[in-house]
């Protein structure tokens, strides 16, 4: 049943991870909206009459999408000015949304119909951390199997060069550099040679459509302008290049892979980033269950992995996890991340798990 607290509460939780990213242009748009959206206009009835859970379907970010792409076709100058930085007061803020919201209805009513999909090649740094990881507990060698690849930017990982607080890895001629911002120790000097990359999503992007890249950069957000260069640079190298990617329920996709046969000295790893939180529990559930048999199955001369990056949303965060079989198989923090990769911590300062140390249980994502 909708639930109009709820709904405006999801606005008001999106601020605060906005507030904890350094994204305050979205953050008091969250602020003007949790607190005065109104019926007034079938897009505003909409949200506040959201049948589903509105954090989960990241009801915010589908809005906030539709309403960047009106900027980036120049539809709308207060609204330009709102994504500018150049309108600060919430109380300002309000009736340029509510106006946008009743005259763009038709172009913005479609953004609302599905979760949106933020394929954030930076998020490869954080994801790169967790694969170290997995080669420091298993060898260099990794097969990855990626779900939830959206437009497969992230499947771009092996061919992405990284400076990760000082440790580079990757080719020394990749036309995209990860290059976060880094709070503590460096990434460990431990060699990850990828062997494949295969992804799969429910409902695959092709960036190199002109409009399927425009709507990629929509998903990106304001205060970040050099997103967009990065996901620009990104869609150039799949257009020379493809990935391995198809259109699969993602439980599906996992048990079929995790029955092929599996090279010796090879590691199976599963990656996934800002997408558990999307499956639905009983697809969330099978790749649990999968995942449980593999690593019971593991050896040592044919291990399993899991890396993810996935938001707490206690911290506002994302916390970067790797586990592998066979061993004990624990969860092991390797540090937190911006929801976009552009920073990465490993200092286990307060308000982070500690390097190398298991995430607390309620901080944890179900898996």
């Amino acid at each position: 049943m909708a639930d109009e607290k709820t709904n405006r509460g999801a606005f008001l939780i999106q601020q605060h991870y906005c507030d904890a990213n350094a994204a305050p242009i979205y953050g008091r748009m969250c602020g003007a909206l949790a607190a005065g959206l109104t019926r007034d206009t079938a897009i505003g009835a909409r949200i506040l009459d959201w049948p589903g859970e509105p954090t989960r379907d990241a009801l915010p970010l589908r809005l906030f999408g539709g309403l960047h792409a009106l900027v980036l076709r120049g539809a709308d100058d207060a609204l330009a000015a709102v994504y500018a930085g150049a309108v600060t007061g919430e109380a300002e803020i309000l009736p340029i949304l509510e106006r946008v919201l009743g005259e763009q209805e038709a172009a913005l009513m479609p953004w609302l119909d599905g979760p949106p999909q933020t394929n954030e090649p930076g998020r490869s740094g954080a994801l790169m951390l967790g694969l170290i990881e997995i080669a420091r507990a298993c060898g260099p060698k990794i097969e990855l199997l990626e779900i939830g690849s959206s437009a497969g930017l992230n499947l771009l990982i092996d061919r992405y060069r990284f400076d990760l607080g000082g440790s580079v890895s990757g080719p020394g001629d990749a036309p995209v550099t990860i290059t976060p911002e880094w709070k503590g120790p460096p990434a460990p000097a431990v060699p990850v040679a990828i062997v494949s990359v295969r992804g799969c999503d429910v409902n695959p992007m092709d960036a190199t459509d002109p409009a399927v890249a425009a709507r990629l950069a929509a998903y990106g957000w304001p205060e970040t302008p050099a997103r967009l260069t990065r996901v620009r640079a990104a869609i150039a190298m799949l257009a020379e290049r493809g990935v391995d990617l198809v259109e699969a329920d993602a439980a599906d996709w996992i048990e079929a892979r995790l029955a092929e046969p599996q090279a010796a000295g090879v590691t199976r790893v599963l990656m996934h980033s800002v997408v558990w939180q999307y499956l639905p529990e009983p697809v969330a559930e099978r790749i649990r269950v999968a995942m449980q048999a593999a690593g019971a199955a593991a050896t040592a001369e044919r291990p399993l992995g899991w890396v993810m990056m996935e938001p707490d949303r206690a911290l506002g965060h994302q916390v970067i996890r790797a586990r592998s079989k066979p061993g004990d198989g624990a969860w092991v923090t390797v540090g937190t991340s911006h929801a976009h990769g552009t920073w990465i911590d490993t200092s286990g300062q307060v308000g982070y798990a500690a390097p190398g140390a298991a995430l607390p249980e309620a901080a944890r994502v179900k898996v």
